[in-house]
């Protein structure tokens, strides 16, 4: 878990008009809204909340740096109060916006120069959104996890030959298998900095994959949700 203290020091309470809510399959969906000139580093997160509404929820930033507009990813989950609030906000409602928050994305070394792999599970391929459209030059590949074809969110902002779904459901990703399943059947150069972002065990999983295939424990970057 993130520690509580960083947060209440770095945050920053301001409200944000929704633009749109544009649904990507049944459960989930991008939420829009006003940056007001917000900055923030690719990677980094949003506590996220419907005004009036004292639960908010941790969201990392989809969009990009550059981007007139904030966007965060949700999944509607059965018991999460904050993911159905927000799918039932319209254009012109308000959210309370704290942050952003966290020290997970890329230094200026890594931009120029590095080999990157992204792995994400679900909505956590979000943070790698954000660092592709800031950073469109980056030298990336980006394995993405999901059940099926419908989880495959927006692959198409991402370069055909640089993003990868496995498809754990059916055929219709470029691999079929978990995230996991490719990295043990597929060589990664030992210079790879890898990024993780999704749930715990498919991280800890992969790292230790990884790790058994040379990749040094310092080139290893994760950011948890459960």
């Amino acid at each position: 878990m993130r520690p509580i203290l960083i947060l209440i020091k770095m945050r920053t309470n301001t409200e944000h008009k929704i633009i749109e809510v544009k649904e990507l399959n049944e459960s989930t969906y991008i939420l829009r809204f006003e940056r007001n000139d917000l900055q923030f580093k690719p990677g980094q997160h949003l506590l996220v909340g419907k005004k009036n509404e004292i639960e908010q929820r941790e969201y990392s930033i989809y969009s990009g740096t550059n981007d007139p507009y904030l966007e965060i990813l949700i999944k509607e989950v059965d018991k999460g109060s904050v993911s159905k609030q927000l799918k039932s906000l319209k254009p012109g409602d308000t959210l309370n916006i704290d942050g952003p928050v966290g020290f997970f994305g890329l230094n200026k070394k890594t931009q120029d120069s590095s080999k990157i792999l992204f792995i994400a599970s679900g909505t956590g391929i979000a943070p790698f959104h954000s660092m592709v459209t800031s950073f469109p030059d980056l030298n990336y590949t980006l394995l993405h996890g999901v059940r099926n074809e419908t989880e495959k969110y927006e692959h198409e902002h991402y370069n055909a030959d640089k993003y990868l779904s496995c498809t754990s459901r059916d055929n219709s990703g470029e691999f079929n298998g978990r995230v996991t399943d490719y990295l043990k059947n597929h060589d990664i150069d030992n210079d790879t900095l890898c990024y993780f972002c999704g749930n715990f065990q498919m991280i800890r999983d992969a790292m230790e994959i990884l790790e058994k295939k040379g990749i040094p424990s310092s080139q290893l970057h994760a950011e948890v949700y459960f």
